[in-house]
């Protein structure tokens, strides 16, 4: 079974400032462009750090092909600048309960985890390093917000990762495990499983739309355990 997990709101809950201050100066750096002044008309929960970019530049009057010319220089900043404004220590910032979970996960035969997250991956792969758990989730797996500014092809490029031969890890055997609506629905596009958890700003009622709820990490091990037993089956 491959497990796809988002980070912000799921393992980690907040270590978000170090990531907005950098993507706010990648924006100052490639397009003189205050974030801080012209804001942001939606809400970044579940969005990948492009589209959040996206988002604050048209905002700000800058052109949507000035935007796209541009999009890999801001990548770019961002990560080298958050590389610098994180802190070197985030374990405080783990959800209780989820290394015990991911160590359990690791255990069991044919398990496999990864990532799917709006986080360019190297934002990701620093976050998870300084978190203390990084060393679950291999490299060269998963679907990040520097493949695509679109959350929903990220499921479908992560089981094209973790596939053999050329052939797409199969759908029946993948599972999303995300903390808002937005995960659920990139899930539920790709035809997957969902199991949400409201470690993250969202409750129950926001998720009701996940094929299961969790509200923490023991309640997501059992949900995973129960899923585990029923076997391979596609989303409802």
């Amino acid at each position: 079974m491959l497990l796809l997990f988002d980070i912000d709101g799921t393992l980690l809950d907040g270590a978000t400032e170090a990531h907005r201050d950098a993507l706010h100066e990648a924006l100052r750096r490639v397009h003189g462009v205050d974030a801080d002044r012209v804001g942001l008309s939606v809400s970044p929960a579940g969005r990948t750090d492009g589209d959040i970019a996206r988002s604050i530049l048209l905002d700000a009057g800058v052109s949507a092909a000035r935007i796209d010319a541009r999009a890999d220089a801001v990548r770019e900043a961002c990560c080298q600048a958050y590389v610098r404004l994180c802190d070197s220590d985030l374990s405080a910032y783990v959800v209780p309960g989820m290394p015990e979970t991911l160590s359990w996960l690791s255990g069991l035969d044919g398990m496999r985890l990864a990532l799917v997250t709006g986080n360019y991956e190297p934002v990701a792969r620093v976050k998870l390093r300084r978190a203390g758990i990084g060393h679950w989730f291999a490299s060269g797996q998963g679907g990040f917000g520097s493949d695509s500014e679109d959350r929903a092809a990220l499921p479908p490029l992560a089981r094209r990762r973790a596939g053999t031969r050329g052939q797409p890890y199969p759908r029946e055997r993948t599972v999303v495990i995300g903390d808002t609506p937005r995960d659920i629905a990139c899930a539920h596009a790709d035809g997957l499983r969902c199991i949400a958890v409201t470690t993250g700003r969202f409750g129950a009622d926001r998720l009701s739309d996940a094929d299961a709820v969790a509200g923490d990490a023991e309640g997501l091990r059992a949900a995973l355990a129960e899923l585990i037993s029923r076997g391979p089956a596609s989303c409802r």
